[in-house]
């Protein structure tokens, strides 16, 4: 299938309580069980999964696997300050 050519299924509508609501097929399965839901301008909606986020130990850890930045920018605002005098308290 192209990039650009999308696969379609026609599914039903029904009501759950006062939602409306459709079956997704087993070949459009979600892996995770929150999903965003969009309308654009044509009225079409769009169902696309919720990233979800890191925990504080996932993001520590991904970042230990990203390794130093040797091309980390300085402050732009340091090129033209002259270095620090030594404090003696």
């Amino acid at each position: 299938m192209g990039i650009h050519q999308r696969e379609e299924k026609e599914v039903s509508v029904f009501r759950n309580g006062r939602s409306q609501a459709i079956r997704i097929p087993k070949e459009f399965e979600f892996q995770t069980d929150k999903v965003l839901v969009s309308r654009d301008e044509n009225g079409s909606l769009h169902l696309r999964p919720k990233a979800r986020k890191m925990s504080l130990i996932e993001a520590l850890d991904w970042l230990k696997e990203q390794g130093p930045m040797e091309d980390f920018p300085g402050d732009p605002g340091d090129a033209d300050m002259l270095p620090l005098d030594d404090v003696k308290l």
